[in-house]
């Protein structure tokens, strides 16, 4: 038996008709940027996190980048944020001329500690920036308290987090803004690049859709422009993929928490560290099931040579990347460094049967056995 670690073969074929139609919809409109695909799923995007604004852009990272400008990071500046993430949490910052500086994680979430991110502070600092990584939220409330302390923007990256709550409100709700992607395999993907960022400060969100259209001010004149901006664009073409794929998201979602509780049940016992559901309104929803292990490594072997698909993620932290070399000269992250030795990606998808997590679940039992 062959179990990916990710598929969407089953996801085209149940909604394949659905979204031809979407598409086809959209062709015979002859409308294809900044139509009412883009209106309607942003608006249906925020009603589902309960955010007051929704803005659709062209991609995750530049939907971090632009929130990042829209709150006032440039050159100069100073943005807090985990090391373990994908470089593109990073380069966002990069792009703006100011400096990501690295924070470590908590051991148990692998998300910014707000203890690590405290110490890394100086006068330069302008924001933090989150990574609810694999869909498990980051301590809000730290960073929360540690951002009022010190008077500091927060930017959720939400990319892998799509309806995850802290303590009842969804991420991307708890900053000033968060930012998601929509790449294909995310847990809501559209049908190539698209991204997303969420505010519930209106004045905040125009300076974002100024910002992502050129830095033309909306509704105004077609020629006139306020800032200097970017063509990030959510298309039509992206939004209406989007939109029929919203309305099942919170039914995968319910998917992949049964399915983790499943394996975290099966897996008790070993000589592993399971990711956490969540409780009193923290909700996981296990972008990735990622487990640790000692021996990773062969675990992963054994696991490939029966056919079963795992990942790590991620094996280089973001501090010890060659193009941040200078930044991460000296860092001690250890908690950072011991989650990039010891992750490791389980199959996770909301089509995954009983059958194959059983099959899973055995194949990791027999390298320990």
């Amino acid at each position: 038996m062959k179990i990916p670690l990710l598929s969407l073969a089953k996801q085209k074929e149940r909604l394949g008709e659905s979204l031809n139609r979407a598409v086809q919809k959209v062709m015979d409109s002859g409308v294809f940027i900044l139509g009412p695909e883009v209106r309607q799923f942003e608006a249906e995007f925020a009603a589902a996190l309960q955010a007051r604004e929704a803005i659709g852009v062209s991609d995750g990272t530049n939907a971090l980048r632009i929130a990042l400008q829209a709150l006032g990071v440039g050159p100069k500046d100073e943005v807090i944020l985990p090391s373990f993430t994908f470089i593109a949490t990073a380069t966002a910052i990069s792009s703006l001329g100011a400096t990501p500086v690295f924070a470590d994680i908590d051991p148990i979430s692998m998300n910014l500690d707000p203890v690590s991110a405290a110490k890394a502070v100086t006068p330069r600092t302008k924001a933090l920036l989150p990574v609810h990584i694999f869909g498990f939220p980051a301590d809000m409330d730290g960073l929360t308290a540690l951002a009022k302390e010190k008077g500091l923007k927060i930017i959720e990256d939400c990319a892998q987090a799509h309806l995850s709550a802290f303590k009842g409100r969804a991420v991307g709700t708890i900053g000033n803004a968060g930012a998601f992607s929509f790449y294909p395999s995310k847990n809501l993907g559209a049908a190539g690049d698209a991204g997303a960022v969420t505010t519930q400060d209106p004045d905040l969100a125009e300076i974002i859709r100024e910002l992502g259209n050129c830095g033309r001010v909306t509704g105004g004149p077609a020629y006139q422009h306020v800032r200097i901006g970017y063509t990030s664009r959510l298309d039509e073409i992206q939004a209406a993929v989007l939109r029929v794929k919203l309305t099942h998201l919170a039914q995968w979602t319910a998917s992949r928490r049964r399915i983790a509780q499943r394996y975290i049940q099966d897996l008790q016992g070993l000589p592993l560290r399971l990711p956490e559901l969540g409780t009193a309104g923290t909700k996981h929803t296990f972008h990735l099931f990622v487990i640790r292990c000692e021996k990773r490594d062969l675990l992963a072997q054994h696991l490939s040579k029966q056919g079963i698909g795992n990942g790590v993620y991620y094996p280089i932290p973001v501090h010890r990347q060659p193009v941040y070399e200078g930044l991460g000269k000296g860092l001690s992250l250890p908690h950072t460094d011991e989650a990039s030795r010891t992750a490791l990606a389980l199959p996770m998808f909301p089509e995954l049967e009983e059958s194959e997590v059983d099959a899973v679940c055995r194949a990791v039992k027999e390298f320990f056995a």
